[in-house]
């Protein structure tokens, strides 16, 4: 009576297309989110991770911790010695250097290099 009968009819075979619909906010946002939140945190740590390789003796770090620094020694793969102070060394992991503020001369290979550059 109150509904008539061709209306009833077409709620039915819509079903498929709106359930699709109902399905493309979700999509979205997860498109939104990799672009705007994953792919920066990607680059970020891969960044970190290079920083964190390329340390060498004369660097001068920060430590997570906010200690500053010029390396030493570099132990092994996990952990670095640097100098915060006059005769003060500290060892620390290689993971908790939060930045690099100078990078230091490479260190020269042997006594015969300096003979040949004269």
């Amino acid at each position: 009576m109150l509904i008539t009968p061709a209306y009833a009819q077409a709620a039915g075979a819509g079903d498929t297309n709106s359930m699709l619909m109902s399905l493309l906010p979700f999509a979205l946002i997860f498109v939104i989110m990799y672009f705007l939140i994953l792919r920066p945190q990607q680059k970020k740590v891969r960044d970190h991770a290079e920083l964190v390789k390329n340390i060498r003796r004369g660097d001068t770090v920060v430590t997570s911790g906010g200690l500053v620094g010029k390396v030493t020694k570099v132990v092994d793969d996990d952990q670095i010695e640097f100098e915060i102070s006059d005769g003060v060394r500290v060892r620390q992991m290689r993971q908790m250097i939060s930045g690099v503020r100078a990078k230091g001369e490479p260190a020269k290979e042997s006594a015969k290099d300096d003979t040949s550059a004269s």
